[in-house]
């Protein structure tokens, strides 16, 4: 089964949460006309990711944080997605008991909010973020799916969980480092998983596929997004070979 990405490369602004979503609705009205399946924004787009400031604290980043339930721009998000049967992964800081978590939204075909993934992965300026608890995977038209944020694609063990629970490609919003380094981390994590990964970064889109390949690196900073189609059925053929890692795996050894 083949499905169009869309993946939003925008730098936001730092805590312009009203300016970051006419930005996002702006750059949805044009990939409207491209007719995705999903559409993927980077890392805490809304907020334009103010945890890396140093004035931003555990007690003053609730500030920027929202209730998707009650939010008028998760509301229009929904609404557009609704209007073009489109799945959309939009991340924003989310207000959680005892504090806020580095979200992505899943708003569905309907523009339902279906699913809500928190980053599990923290480290330095992260930890003004509570942790996600887990590793879900979440039910789609086109097949089980999984989310990580940003580091969380640092360890094996992100991919690999979600590989084992199902999912045939990982759509990853982020606003981390997207160097050298990283392309080869991301062509790693698919080769070794066998498995499409979407990395949505404000200044890159990246698509890695099941046997490592680049199928998408755009970076030009003319571009505010990029579309590509990719097929879930390569994910197949490549994890029936003769040569795949899922169907070789030795978990008797591994504990």
């Amino acid at each position: 089964m083949k499905i169009r990405v869309a993946q939003v490369k925008v730098v936001p602004v730092k805590g312009a949460l009203e300016a970051n979503h006419r930005r996002l609705m702006a750059v949805l009205a044009e990939i409207a006309g491209y007719r995705p399946d999903v559409v993927v924004t980077p890392e805490c787009f809304l907020d334009g990711y103010v945890a890396t400031e140093q004035e931003i604290t555990r007690q003053n980043i609730g500030q920027y944080a929202i209730d998707p339930g009650a939010s008028a721009y998760i509301r229009q998000a929904g609404n557009w997605a609704a209007s073009q049967r489109c799945w959309l992964v939009l991340g924003c800081t989310r207000v959680v008991p005892g504090g806020v978590a580095n979200s992505a939204l899943v708003l569905d075909r309907a523009g339902e909010l279906a699913a809500i993934y928190d980053k599990v992965h923290l480290q330095r300026h992260d930890l003004k973020y509570l942790p996600g608890p887990a590793l879900p995977v979440f039910p789609s038209d086109f097949g089980p799916f999984g989310v990580m944020i940003c580091a969380d694609r640092r360890w094996p063990e992100t991919v690999r969980t979600l590989v084992l629970k199902g999912a045939r490609v990982i759509f990853n919003p982020t606003y981390g480092f997207h160097d050298e380094k990283n392309l080869r981390m991301m062509c790693t994590r698919s080769y070794e998983s066998e498995v499409w990964i979407a990395f949505t970064h404000p200044e890159q889109a990246l698509i890695t596929g099941p046997q490592g390949e680049v199928v998408l690196n755009e970076t030009s900073p003319e571009a505010a997004f990029a579309v590509s189609e990719i097929d879930l059925a390569a994910v197949d053929t490549v994890r029936a070979g003769e040569s795949s890692h899922l169907c070789a795996r030795r978990p008797d050894v591994y504990g």
